[in-house]
């Protein structure tokens, strides 16, 4: 049946009441999720301490201080200091010490604190959500043996660590499905409302994104605290979750996934029956125009609330993700948005059409050609925002091959490229669907000839093909007997209606083989999306990268300093001779910033090497002349990866530490 415009004094009359409505809902709602994400650096890193690591201080200090790159989340108990034997001398309180764009943190220290080795363990929230921790020592008075053993493991790690990883990927599947689904049967196969595979489909996804965000929400303490399933009963620390940009956002995407049921509702309820009815009302010709004036107007309030409750979703993973930190979090998190929503329509689209040419074998193929171009315009939505995405994370060239990030990121374009391929072969078997011949059978006729070739033979007084009723006998093995007949009856019919248009059954292989490479490819996004960037990777190999010597050759390095006091900028040129394991003599030379030899009131250096667990072992050079200091006997026990801290001091206040890694043969 063809379907009548609404009438101007109907239809154009309720959108022109519902749409600014729905405008500013939308709005409200993204301006609000947009504004509540403050610009930041994915993934915060430690860029100081007081005191420093390995440190040896004359007296107890009163407190200690933690200097991040970007903003953090922390709480009471985030920063632990242990003496040497493992008992907390901290007094438990945080202090926020943050001041214009300096981030820094500190906890005060009991009074009267003895000399020795003291571990201060940390654990923080970086804006992007993603947990991050670390620890180091410093001495009192001397260093001392200590029964606290460094943490190894990485804050978010563990059994909790890969449940809420399975979370995050069902949640993703969710809602690719959910939404691409609805997209589907909107946008390419109004019909297909009606069908109880696709309604499985969407009902399914959405079950499980509802689950999967509950899941997440209670193990978000876990995960970024104890890494502990016991710690899921802790009501306080679900009430700390719900205070969090994370918290905040999944507590959105729960109420949104509410608003999402009634759209179901609506969808597979009110607007399959009328799409059922205007099927088959095609006789009656003005009752048909008013169905489907009818049936326009709901397909457009669908249209504008599901994509409002879609960009929704999106919306709470681009407020606490990678796209609300960063450069441009502006610009980033509309793009996160679109992004979101065109893999969505693209991949659950594909889905949806899965499984409607594997279990309703009448779909029309004029459904089948509307999702190859809502497709193609999905894959260039998702081509323009992925590459914005891929220069805003990686920054260079380099971090394309040279992080993780970047590896991953390659990755996912060649999984891209693939689908792209299967999807061209897929747009081939679509064409030959859409050049069959007028006079080919229909897909709809198809289902028919099948079933009566299957069908049982006449009864008694009954015509060919019909069949009498069943009675399930009293026996309850008997009667399941029968059932598993008659569902594999249905399954051959199925079956060989499926399979009667080759052409279909190609399709369906090309699509089938998509659908298996979309599995993947969210899989990889799930892991990336969790990944730091390669822009915070070289930013923080940067401060402080590894110089590799050549055996029996000095190593070289030069190490800018800044004290931030009057004449506090220089360099500092250090040189180990013969740069190998066993006995070394190290030279210093300080530069200011003309060049000139700059005298300095104190040098050390200290050397560590972590793989090991060995240092770090202080070292204080004799000044040999102006801005000239020398050692010799300098043992380096083992080969390895050495970190240099060298402390220069410009005055009776102003000192820093700068450090460089150097590998030793």
């Amino acid at each position: 049946m063809t379907a009548t415009a609404p009438a101007p004094s109907t239809a154009h009359a309720r959108v022109a009441a519902l749409l600014p409505r729905l405008v500013l809902v939308l709005a409200a709602l993204l301006a609000t999720l947009f504004t509540a994400a403050a610009p930041a650096s994915a993934h915060a890193a430690l860029t100081a301490s007081d005191p420093k690591d390995g440190a040896v201080v004359a007296t107890a200090p009163a407190q200690v201080t933690l200097s991040f790159s970007e903003q953090v989340a922390l709480g009471d108990d985030s920063i632990r200091v242990l003496d040497p034997q493992g008992k907390r001398v901290d007094t438990g309180e945080l202090r926020d010490m943050c001041s214009g764009n300096t981030i820094r943190y500190g906890t005060a220290l009991h009074s009267g604190l003895p000399n020795g080795t003291y571990t201060v363990a940390w654990q923080a929230v970086s804006a992007d959500s993603h947990p991050i921790s670390g620890a180091f020592t410093f001495s009192i008075g001397a260093p001392s043996a200590t029964d606290v053993t460094l943490p190894t493991g990485q804050a978010g790690g563990g059994p909790v660590g890969i449940a809420y990883g399975i979370a995050r990927y069902a949640a993703y599947a969710g809602f690719t499905v959910l939404v691409g689904g609805a997209a589907f049967i909107l946008l390419c196969w109004r019909r297909g409302a009606a069908e109880q595979p696709l309604q499985k489909l969407v009902v399914r996804a959405w079950v499980a994104l509802t689950a999967a965000t509950l899941a997440m929400l209670v193990l978000r303490a876990p995960y970024t605290g104890s890494g502990k399933f016991a710690d899921v009963f802790d009501l306080e620390g679900l009430k700390a979750v719900l205070e969090t940009k994370t918290g905040a956002s999944l507590i959105s995407r729960l109420l949104l996934l509410g608003a999402a049921a009634l759209f179901i509702a609506v969808l597979f309820g009110v607007y399959a029956r009328r799409q059922g009815s205007a099927a088959t009302e095609e006789d009656a010709e003005e009752d048909g125009d008013t169905e489907a004036r009818d049936t326009s107007d709901l397909t457009f309030g669908l249209g504008i609330g599901g994509a409002v409750v879609s960009a929704g979703i999106a919306a709470t993973w681009a407020l606490s993700e990678h796209a609300s930190t960063g450069v441009q979090p502006g610009i980033a998190m509309p793009a996160d948005i679109l992004h979101l929503l065109a893999v969505a329509t693209w991949l659950g689209g594909l889905a949806a059409l899965l499984v409607a040419l594997h279990k309703i074998p009448g779909i029309e193929r004029s459904a089948v050609r509307r999702f190859s171009q809502v497709a193609f315009v999905s894959v260039l939505v998702l081509a323009v925002t992925g590459v914005y995405q891929s220069w805003r994370q990686l920054g260079s060239w380099s971090a394309l091959t040279g992080t993780s990030y970047g590896q991953l990121l390659l990755l996912k374009v060649g999984l891209v490229a693939v689908l792209v391929g299967i999807a061209y072969v897929s747009r081939k078997w679509t064409a030959q669907l859409a050049d069959a011949p007028a006079g080919s059978v229909d897909v709809s006729r198809e289902t028919s000839t099948a079933a009566a070739h299957v069908s049982p033979p006449a009864t008694a007084g009954g015509a060919p093909g019909e069949t009498s009723p069943v009675t399930v006998p009293a026996d309850p093995q008997r009667a399941a007997q029968l059932a598993r007949q008659r569902a594999a009856l249905a399954s051959a019919r199925e079956k060989r209606v499926r399979d009667a248009d080759p052409d279909r059954a190609g399709l369906r292989r090309s699509v089938l083989a998509e659908a298996g490479v979309a599995v993947a490819l969210l899989a990889v996004t799930t892991v990336l999306t969790s990944t730091e960037p390669g822009r915070t990777v070289e930013r923080e190999a940067s401060r402080g990268s590894t110089s590799t010597a050549v055996p029996d050759r000095a190593v070289k390095i030069t190490l800018p300093f800044d004290t931030g006091g009057q004449n506090g900028k220089g360099n500092v040129r250090l040189e180990l001779d013969p740069g190998r394991v066993g006995a070394n003599t190290l030279h210093l030379w300080a530069d200011s910033a003309d060049g000139t030899p700059l005298d300095l009131p104190e040098v050390k250096v200290s050397f560590t090497l972590p793989a090991k667990d060995i240092g770090p072992l202080p070292l204080l050079p004799g000044r040999a002349a102006p801005g000239h200091w020398t050692a010799s006997g300098v043992q380096l026990p083992l080969a390895g990866e050495w970190r240099i801290d060298v402390t220069v001091r410009t005055s009776d206040i102003d000192q820093t530490t700068v450090q460089k890694t150097v590998k030793i043969g």
